[in-house]
């Protein structure tokens, strides 16, 4: 690799000057240096300094299948050598491309059967939205265009996904944000529930604000409520039972379509192969990205439920596209990736042993911690709320510096985890074990205890 004729030093060097990264304080990392990530296998990734560090965010909630996969870096050559790119353009398709198509529709819901590739989650929000909004005008109904979403939603960063998304930080350096995007409260029960509300019936009122914005909107002008199952970067907000079958109530009631956001939730992590069949959710879009190539390559994709696609498929000439719509090498990794899957039995493993004994393990662990406000998880998601008084859940000022403080200490002590505001996020490989499980739950009670001794001197 030519990379091994540079130091550490060097690479930092070249990065600061050269490289803008996402998400990222760029004053700030440039003082401090950047990490410069050389290797990684099973669940570990490793840096050019020889740390070795367990990976509790599976990279950026992607590497389902963990790191140094043979097997798929086989298929990616094989098909980079038989035909390494052609597009689905000018009536054509590859292999590959079609075996894909069809695999996923095998695997969605039954009433889903139509699929559109990309290359990124903001990608295929974005043809989400054109998908559903064309929907509607080809049946007469173009002033059917307004958008449902939720605060502290995230579904990408283009424009169209950061109008659509409800993250207050993205929306506030984007300057005017598109038009037809209607915001709601989030499901998330521990900030927003009032004195004495059940959880239950919190999740009926967090539906019954969506039904609110479709009356103030007018139901004529609603296209569609979109929603993640679980809010992933939001800081995994996992809904009451109570809320998604409201959700496809109202939706019924007044004719307004359904798009999930299963970006961070597809492929297994629920312990289904959808999040919609976890929790009993009948969607009219799904979109998808990470785990369908456990990050080997990068490729998304929109699901499209029967009925929309029978109106699509009638609607003449649709103008809209990309370069890499299916690019052959990542639909052969894609493939090979649903393979993996299936064949070592990982959604199993999630659902019936691993996903309930990560949600076990941080509660037994550390659910009694003075700075543990809750724990929650389902599947192999969870979070842990961080706070200065567990009876007021009074959090610590400046927002998010205790989370961040504690994220920094758990690298110290070998594993990366997130830090979301006042929240730490659990996404790791579907591969981790009951073992790996007890090794991050110590790791995460190791920089809680750190960090209370700072927070609290």
């Amino acid at each position: 690799m030519a990379y091994k004729n540079f130091s550490t030093e060097q690479l930092q060097a070249l990065d600061a000057a050269h490289h803008l990264h996402p998400f990222t304080d760029h004053a700030a990392l440039r003082a401090d240096g950047v990490r410069v990530v050389t290797e990684a296998d099973g669940h570990y990734i490793q840096d050019s300094e020889g740390k070795r560090i367990l990976d509790a965010m599976a990279g950026l909630w992607c590497v389902n299948v963990g790191y140094g996969r043979e097997e798929l870096a086989k298929v990616a050559y094989e098909q980079m050598s038989e035909l390494a790119y052609y597009n689905s353009f000018f009536k054509s398709t590859v292999p590959t491309t079609t075996l894909l198509a069809s695999r996923i529709a095998e695997l969605a819901p039954a009433h889903m059967n139509q699929v559109f590739f990309g290359s990124s989650g903001s990608e295929s929000n974005d043809t989400a939205i054109r998908t559903v909004r064309h929907f509607w005008a080809l049946q007469g109904k173009p002033e059917k265009h307004v958008i449902i979403s939720r605060h502290d939603a995230y579904h990408g960063s283009t424009i169209a996904a950061v109008s659509m998304g409800g993250m207050g930080a993205m929306q506030g350096q984007l300057g005017p944000m598109l038009p037809g995007f209607v915001h709601v409260m989030a499901p998330y029960d521990f900030e927003l529930a009032e004195p004495g509300e059940s959880r239950e019936d919190f999740g009926r009122r967090a539906a019954e604000a969506v039904e609110d914005a479709i009356l103030s909107a007018g139901p004529e002008n609603v296209a569609a409520f979109v929603g993640e199952p679980i809010q992933g970067a939001g800081g995994v907000k996992i809904p009451p039972e109570t809320y998604w079958p409201e959700i496809q109530r109202i939706c019924r009631k007044y004719d307004v379509l359904l798009m999930l956001d299963e970006v961070i939730t597809g492929f297994g992590r629920t312990g289904e192969w959808f999040a919609a069949q976890a929790m009993g959710i009948e969607p009219d879009t799904i979109t998808v990205a990470k785990g369908i190539t456990s990050g080997y390559q990068p490729l998304s994709a929109v699901i499209v439920g029967d009925r929309m696609a029978e109106v699509l498929e009638q609607g003449g000439e649709y103008y809209h596209g990309y370069t890499y719509s299916g690019h052959p090498v990542a639909a052969a990794v894609a493939l090979e990736n649903i393979n993996i899957i299936e064949r070592e039995g990982l959604i199993d493993r999630v659902r019936d042993h691993t996903g309930p004994y990560l949600t076990q393990r941080l509660a037994e662990i550390i659910g009694e911690h003075p700075l543990v406000g809750e724990v929650r998880g389902f599947g192999l998601l969870a979070a842990i709320e961080i706070v200065r008084d567990r009876e007021t859940r009074e959090r610590f000022e400046p927002a998010g510096h205790a989370a961040s403080m504690i994220r920094d200490y758990s690298i110290q002590h070998g594993m990366m985890m997130r830090a979301v505001g006042d929240t730490m996020i659990f996404s790791p490989p579907l591969t981790w074990t009951q073992e790996t499980i007890d090794d991050a739950a110590e790791i995460v009670r190791l920089a809680l205890d750190d960090a209370a001794i700072d927070l609290f001197e």
